[in-house]
């Protein structure tokens, strides 16, 4: 049954990110390294340029392993025994959030890892 209509319409979302977080083991690691990154922006002063890359990172990781998550459960539902097509859509969603932990590695990376090295070996 779908979901009844809501006053408010971010009801849902916000269901959904929570249902996520306490679900998913790896949402709950990409919010530490969020964390992480956003502590790491503070102590080394971030310019707004730089905060601007930090947070486009953080929010299209959150958004692939959200979409990955839901592509999973509806392949659960429809396809409840194995099937190659429906591995193949699982794996592709999980290469997703890959590619995007990926990039957000190396901009992270290219942001911290100079203001980083001024602090230990300046």
């Amino acid at each position: 049954m779908m979901n009844k209509p809501n006053r408010n319409p971010f009801t849902n979302a916000r269901r959904g990110i929570f249902e996520t977080f306490r679900t998913e083991r790896n949402f709950k690691i990409h919010t530490g390294c969020a964390v992480l990154a956003i502590a790491l922006g503070i102590i080394t002063r971030l310019s707004v340029s730089d905060w601007r890359w930090i947070a486009l990172c953080i929010t299209l990781v959150f958004a692939f392993e959200l979409l990955n998550t839901a592509l999973e459960a509806m392949v659960d539902l429809v396809s409840p025994t194995y099937h190659r097509v429906a591995k193949k859509a699982k794996d592709a969603a999980a290469g997703a959030v890959l590619v995007g932990a990926i990039f957000a590695l190396l901009v992270g990376a290219s942001i911290f890892l100079p203001k980083l090295g001024v602090y230990f070996f300046d």
